[in-house]
């Protein structure tokens, strides 16, 4: 009889634009972080969604939430870039 492990997802973030949903998607990929991402874009209402709850929803186990906060955090996290 096979098993099956079932990890519950639950909301991790909202991330607030394609671009950071990529990124994200591209790192916990290459990290083997079990996610979805759900974006709020609606072709009836022409993404008015986004405009007020953001891109969209990042879910994942409650055991990685702290991994991806911290990337995310850096991902945010504007760089400044070394003085001359």
């Amino acid at each position: 009889m096979t098993h099956y492990i079932t990890k519950e997802f639950v909301k991790i973030a909202t991330l607030e634009s394609l671009v950071e949903a990529q990124v994200m998607e591209s790192i916990l990929t290459d990290q083997h972080v079990p996610h979805r991402i759900r974006s709020f874009h609606d072709t009836a209402y022409d993404g008015l969604f986004q405009l007020q709850k953001g891109w969209g929803d990042l879910y994942a186990p409650a055991s990685y939430e702290a991994e991806i906060i911290e990337i995310l955090t850096a991902i945010r996290t504007p760089s400044t870039p070394p003085e001359p």
